[in-house]
């Protein structure tokens, strides 16, 4: 998932970061504020200070310097101190709006100069369980886009467990109202860190055929033991693999898009993948069809899922456009779309028949993977069950008292539709790993894409 400890997005604002002075001639010292995401930048000098901010509340986030230079594509680059990653800052049409693209993000957070300082950030606020409990409220009040989707009525939610909360209420009860506050969304881009109690609570949806751990070890066994030709190859720290099914189907399986690199950090990881693909579809022109499996798949960066669909891409094509809440006061108003497109690579690639293995574990990445394939010709049919149904980088946030939540705030829309909530639907549906399939040592959503792979029109025919 697009969680810490590796986050691709906001989630790098609650660590430091480098900063420039200036760019192309116009300062950027002064005060700013994101559109969306809740958050104000105070520069001065070569000194930035960034703010999580809502309307009753102003907690400091990171600070940092420049640096680089200004680059030739008109943008600077920053690492985040004492991690791997990096942003960077773009201009934009005027000297008081600016872009900030976050390494492993499939947009950019649009932040615009602001006269002086939000006059919340005067004072910071009180360590109490009141304090606490109502900025997190407010937080989800104000970046939390998806409360009509789970027909809650966040005011009357919040009111009700307002009165369970006192100057008495104990770190352990505070932790518990909080939950019972968000637990109902089963969102899987949620959750409540509280190290200084030892608590940990993450949200997320469930299905029948929801596995724990160790059966996900099992699944990944009967596949590898019954159905493949050879032991997986494996790449990308053992997140990438592959190996031939029968009748010279391809069976690429990723289980998640993040932890590639020889060394933390998105590019390390993305010149592995690349490298990684170059190998995988080096003899694909004598395969009759491919699977991808992304059943069980935590996700990671989003544009590591881009770069493989454009080695199966045709024709370059819209993957989707994303958006984030714009307005802390009215839930359904989000950001202009930023669209994402997949070009065909010049790289190895595989431009046939491909059928792609999704259920509840596919998640986050996985997901706007899964959506990025929809635009694809020949079409990609997804065979096996509904996704997870989180496809927003997470926004973490922290309270006064030290603890940390995640929330998500972002949309990615394809068609002028998003799958939060249910998540994307197969094609051809069939149990993922069913208890009968554990029986029966058998994978059955393997068997039926073979079969969609030897007999429907179009199988075993490459259009490269």
């Amino acid at each position: 998932m697009k969680l810490a400890p590796l986050h691709f997005g906001l989630l790098w604002l609650a660590a430091n970061a480098y900063w420039p002075t200036a760019l192309y001639g116009q300062s950027l010292e002064g005060n700013w504020e994101s559109e969306g995401y809740g958050y104000y930048f105070s520069i001065v000098g070569s000194k930035l200070e960034a703010y999580e901010v809502t309307a009753i509340s102003c907690i400091f986030g990171f600070s940092g310097i420049r640096q680089t230079e200004s680059a030739a594509d008109d943008s600077e680059t920053f690492k985040v101190v004492e991690e791997p990653d990096t942003f960077a800052i773009r201009t934009d049409s005027t000297a008081d709006e600016v872009r900030l693209h976050f390494d492993g993000t499939a947009s950019d957070v649009f932040i615009r100069r602001l006269a002086s300082p939000p006059r919340i950030c005067d004072r910071p606020p009180a360590n109490s369980p009141q304090t606490n409990f109502e900025i997190f409220a407010q937080t989800w009040a104000e970046l939390y886009g998806f409360f009509d989707l789970n027909n809650a009525d966040w005011p009357a939610i919040v009111a009700s467990q307002r009165l369970r909360v006192s100057d008495g209420t104990t770190p352990q009860e505070l932790f518990q109202i909080l939950k019972i506050m968000i637990e109902p969304f089963k969102d899987a881009h949620s959750y409540i860190r509280a190290e200084s109690i030892g608590e940990r609570w993450h949200g997320g949806r469930q299905t029948p055929t929801w596995l724990d751990r160790a059966d996900r070890l099992r699944a990944y066994k009967i596949t590898e033991d019954k159905y493949l030709h050879a032991p997986l190859r494996s790449w990308c720290n053992g997140q990438v693999e592959f190996a031939m099914l029968d009748g010279g189907v391809g069976y690429l399986r990723l289980r998640s898009f993040a932890g590639y690199g020889e060394s933390p950090g998105f590019e390390s990881g993305l010149s592995a993948l690349e490298i990684a693909l170059d190998e995988i579809f080096t003899n694909a022109s004598s395969w009759t069809g491919l699977v991808i499996d992304v059943r069980i798949n935590s996700g990671g960066y989003d544009p590591y899922a881009l770069a493989i669909a454009s080695r199966l891409a045709t024709r370059e094509y819209l993957a989707y456009s994303k958006e984030a809440r714009a307005d802390p006061q009215d839930p359904s108003k989000w950001t202009d779309p930023q669209p994402s497109s997949v070009p065909p690579s010049s790289r190895p690639g595989f431009h046939g028949e491909v059928v792609e293995l999704i259920g509840i574990h596919s998640v986050s990445a996985a997901e706007t993977f899964t959506q990025a394939l929809f635009g694809r010709e020949p079409h990609v049919t997804r065979v096996g069950e509904n996704t997870q149904g989180v496809f927003s980088d997470v926004q973490q946030r922290q309270l006064p008292n030290g603890w940390l939540f995640g929330l998500p705030n972002e949309r990615f829309v394809t068609d002028g539709k998003s799958y939060d909530g249910p998540g994307i639907p197969p094609n051809i549906e069939i149990p993922v790993f069913p208890q009968t399939d554990f029986d029966n040592n058998r994978d059955g959503a393997i068997e039926k894409a073979l079969d969609y792979l030897h007999h429907n029109s179009g199988a075993g025919k490459n259009n490269f």
